[in-house]
């Protein structure tokens, strides 16, 4: 008697893991937007409409943010737009006739700040949302409340870019959502070093949603689903409830924050005498190109009458300081100060001291013309010492520039020979007062605003 045995069953073929990917849909059925309205219920509505896969949790709202201000009430009168973009604008970033480029009391750098005559009733103008990360926890916890579901919410607008044509949209407000994935720290698929690598997911979204939502076809929300690791799940912590603001570049790290014309204002508004600084190094090849705008001022005869003398070492520095100090008391005593204001006054000067870098620029009167005269030769040198002071200008703008701060001081001049002795200069060079030059050490007090008018006389 024989049996046979069942056939070994073939093994089971792998199961192919799913090919990444989303699905990004608009919300249809959303009236006109006005003042007061309630859009958790707007989008509720919508989102649950007969035909539509509804909200789930992990899914992201992108919702345009015209509707969340019109909602709001931030609607003003057309013929008020220019006041109201000033009202929103803290600094001109670059202006090319009746355009804008401002940055707003919310961070953001666009056109206009934001202030947006386009989907809206004749004679009316949309300002952004008072606060549109607030704005969009709003909507979450609404969403939550009405819905049960966890979703991420993103509040956008359209921004047009630098050294880019054309417009997209971005994420402005947020709530619940990554806005940023940062990768610092790890590997590529080559096992590179990802050093810089901080993904703007927040934008991405938003530039998403804006593919389906139009800029045109009245669709002003859409949903992004199969993204569920970018949204936060609860409350959310962290940088999680940053928002959208954790997108702003912050001041210090923008290599870019200066505009066209703008740039020499805002630079020479940077321009502030600095007194205190950090020990923080001074980059030379930085006071090298401040060097170089200096040398590009005005000068007669088509001269050159600039010369800058860098004493990038400390003992250069204590050597010239020194000698000086010595130099200032001996003057003092001569005059009859005692002992008590002398040491006053040097204490005065320690400015120069406390800098890590200091630089004495000189003047030098090589093609200058002699007169038979005294008193064109003495317009002569001031036509040159006015050269040597444009030069300087133009180093201190350029320092601003370089987010270093400066002092320009005139104690040099008052012991010219002591400077000319310790730092062996010829002769010819004259020294006009020493730079002091360094980080700051806090930021410089207010400056008193000065009417244009007070300076200025009209023949």
């Amino acid at each position: 008697m024989t049996s046979s045995l069942p056939a070994p069953a073939a093994p089971a073929a792998p199961e192919t893991p799913a090919a990444p990917g989303y699905r990004v849909w608009a919300l249809p059925g959303i009236p006109e937007v006005r003042p007061g309205d309630d859009l958790v219920k707007l989008i509720a509505a919508a989102a649950t409409a007969d035909g539509l896969p509804g909200l789930a949790d992990g899914d992201v709202l992108l919702v345009t943010s015209k509707i969340v201000s019109k909602a709001e009430g931030r609607i003003v009168e057309a013929a008020d737009r220019q006041a109201a973009i000033d009202a929103e604008a803290v600094r001109v970033v670059a202006r090319r006739g009746e355009l804008r480029i401002v940055e707003s009391r919310l961070g953001l750098v666009m056109a206009a700040a934001g202030v947006d005559a386009s989907n809206t009733a004749a004679g009316t103008i949309l300002l952004l949302p008072e606060d549109p990360d607030a704005s969009a926890r709003a909507l979450r916890a609404g969403l939550r409340d009405a819905l049960g579901v966890d979703v991420g919410v993103v509040v956008t607008d359209t921004f047009g870019r630098p050294w880019r044509s054309g417009l997209t949209d971005v994420a402005i407000g947020a709530a619940g959502v990554r806005v940023l994935d940062d990768l610092r720290g790890g590997v590529d698929s080559h096992g590179n070093p990802l050093n810089v690598t901080i993904v703007a997911t927040g934008d991405e979204l938003a530039a998403a949603g804006d593919l389906v939502k139009g800029k045109a076809s009245g669709l002003p929300v859409a949903v992004v689903r199969g993204l569920p690791h970018v949204v936060s799940t609860g409350e959310g912590s962290g940088d999680d409830e940053l928002g959208a603001r954790a997108l702003v570049r912050n001041a210090a790290d923008d290599m870019f924050r200066l505009g066209t014309s703008e740039a020499v204002r805002e630079a020479v508004t940077l321009r502030r005498t600095v007194r205190e600084f950090t020990d923080a190094p001074v980059d030379p090849g930085a006071v090298r190109r401040a060097v170089a705008a200096a040398v590009t001022a005005p000068a007669p005869h088509h001269t050159t009458p600039w010369r800058f003398v860098l004493l990038e070492s400390e003992s250069s520095r204590v050597a010239l300081l020194d000698a000086m100090r010595d130099a200032w008391i001996a003057d003092l005593r001569g005059d009859g100060f005692g002992e008590e204001s002398i040491a006053k006054r040097v204490r005065r000067g320690d400015v120069l001291r406390n800098a890590p870098y200091l630089v004495v620029p000189c003047l030098v009167m090589d093609g200058s013309h002699t007169y038979p005269d005294a008193r064109r030769n003495a317009s002569e040198r001031e036509m040159f010492v006015v050269a040597a002071g444009a030069g300087v200008q133009n180093f201190l703008v350029a320092l601003a520039g370089e987010r270093l701060g400066s002092a320009w001081v005139s104690s040099t001049m008052f012991c010219r020979d002591v400077v000319r002795s310790v730092l062996s200069l010829p002769e010819n060079w004259d020294p006009m007062g020493a730079v002091a030059v360094g980080h700051a050490a806090a930021p410089p007090r207010e400056r008193p605003a000065r009417d244009v008018s007070d300076f200025v006389s009209v023949r």
